[in-house]
């Protein structure tokens, strides 16, 4: 049975003042709009409609909270980078984003969604500057990897571990396909290890 089966929703939030209190562990989910960030959380917990997905990007606008039970949740974050969404909107979350992932207390992991054929774009740059100070662990899928040939996605990978190891130590990189279920055990293992072994892999939370 997939490590996240049981999830299931538990609260949307708009603002930082929504979040619920910063209680047990949290594991973020980010990436640029379109990137299959909702699709992957879907793929993890084998499960069609946890997360809403589109096809128009810019539609995930909130904070979505999903319980595993035992104060342990995975956060969906909003998607970024998308140039229809108004100005305002996304004032509004590069604020609350940056906030969040430099304060959250129970917030032990990042993992971060890249579309295998344009990763590590400037905006991504931008999320592991704003989380990799803090020391925790950031997890990235190469996602839309079947998009690939074989020869392509190795060379792509082996692309973003070198700039990773380059500029952020604490970073591991996997292909993933959510449409072809790959990278699927790899991908639930490492991030088991940060919600049922957090003691162990996660230094001391931001306050």
């Amino acid at each position: 049975m997939p490590l996240f089966q049981n999830a299931t929703f538990y609260i949307s939030a708009h603002n930082l003042r929504d979040l619920p209190p910063p209680e047990g562990v949290e594991i973020a989910f980010a990436g640029r709009s379109n990137a299959g960030k909702s699709s992957a959380l879907n793929t993890l917990a084998n499960h069609n409609r946890l997360a809403f997905v589109s096809k128009q990007p810019g539609r995930t606008q909130l904070i979505n909270f999903f319980s595993l039970g035992n104060e342990k949740y995975l956060v969906d974050l909003p998607g970024y980078g998308y140039a229809k969404v108004p100005e305002s909107m996304r004032i509004h979350w590069q604020s609350t984003l940056s906030n969040y992932l430099t304060h959250r207390s129970s917030l032990h992991g990042l993992v971060l969604v890249m579309d295998a054929r344009h990763p590590l774009t400037p905006l991504d740059r931008q999320m592991l500057d704003w989380f990799h100070p803090n020391g925790r662990p950031i997890h990235i899928l190469l996602s839309k990897s079947d998009k690939l040939s074989r020869s392509a996605a190795s060379q792509t990978l082996t692309k973003v571990k070198n700039e990773l190891a380059a500029n952020w130590k604490n970073c591991t990189v996997q292909l993933f396909s959510s449409l072809k279920k790959q990278g699927v055990d790899e991908a639930e293992k490492v991030i088991g290890n940060w919600l049922f072994s957090s003691k162990d892999n996660v230094p001391n939370a931001v306050t």
